[in-house]
């Protein structure tokens, strides 16, 4: 059973039992790898920002201490370049996380990619690994948004990840190892900006199953930032940190922005 199915397995039971008053925690963790803008032009300047959080987007938290991340980095035509050094630490909720800036050199695909620290959530018994990007465009270039990092996990996107559209469908390609993932599980979250009041609980996080070509889509129903989490079991176990063997969670995430057509 995937960890995300058993937590909610366990969670259900938890409702059940009479004795608990008290609405269980947020559970859908989402590493977020936010730019300022997706779209970099004369207008919006060439510096970008990047926030790097590791939180629950929909629910505006909390967000969960994030470890230095193993990599961080953009791909562009010119291959990857490490952006390590440019990571500066802050905090959000009063967990660590990570910031960066990033002046663009000039037009072109920019592929952002993080692989953070592994992160021990106990309450799954699982380690969780989110290999997360983002695209922006410079300059109207338009290409290079396919292109794939090689992250053990990945989303491959079939829908340009930028210059689009509320209502837009969103399609992608889940890959493991270069090779489609049938059937894997994909959870979406909407970065809320307090805006909207979830009303129930399957409203937080939507859930869905790619095809049996490991293609998943999902219209984006309100302007924003979405995250896009395809969730795969790790081959290895890693060691907690009470050095236990457990199993490792990977996350193939993407985050892509639908903007409202103006009047």
């Amino acid at each position: 059973m995937p960890a995300r199915r058993a937590r909610r397995a366990v969670l259900s039971a938890l409702l059940l039992t009479p004795l608990l008053a008290v609405p269980p925690a947020a559970t859908a963790h989402f590493q977020e790898l936010i730019p300022s803008t997706e779209i970099v032009d004369a207008d919006t300047g060439g510096e970008l920002s990047m926030a790097l959080t590791f939180t629950h987007p929909m629910e505006q938290g909390p967000a969960m201490a994030m470890g230095e991340p193993a990599a961080f980095g953009v791909l562009t035509a010119d291959g990857k370049q490490d952006l390590k050094e440019a990571l500066e630490p802050t905090q959000v909720d009063g967990k660590a996380a990570y910031r960066a800036s990033y002046e663009v050199p000039g037009p072109g695909g920019y592929i952002f990619y993080v692989e953070p620290a592994p992160y021990w959530e106990p309450a799954e018994g699982v380690m969780i690994v989110h290999y997360t990007k983002t695209v922006v465009d410079a300059y109207g270039a338009e290409a290079g948004w396919d292109r794939m990092v090689g992250l053990p996990v990945e989303i491959e996107p079939l829908t340009r990840p930028y210059g689009l559209w509320t209502g837009n469908v969103f399609t992608g390609v889940i890959k493991k190892g270069g090779e489609p993932v049938p059937f894997a599980e994909v959870e979406v979250e909407w970065r809320n900006d307090g805006s909207v009041e979830p009303p129930a609980a399957p409203f937080v996080t939507q859930v869905l199953k790619a095809d049996a070509n490991g293609v998943f889509s999902y219209a984006m129903p309100r302007a924003g930032w979405w995250g896009f989490a395809a969730l795969i079991e790790g081959d290895e176990p890693m060691q907690n940190p009470d050095g236990e063997d457990v199993p490792v969670e990977e996350g193939a995430l993407i985050w892509v922005r639908a903007r409202d057509m103006a009047p």
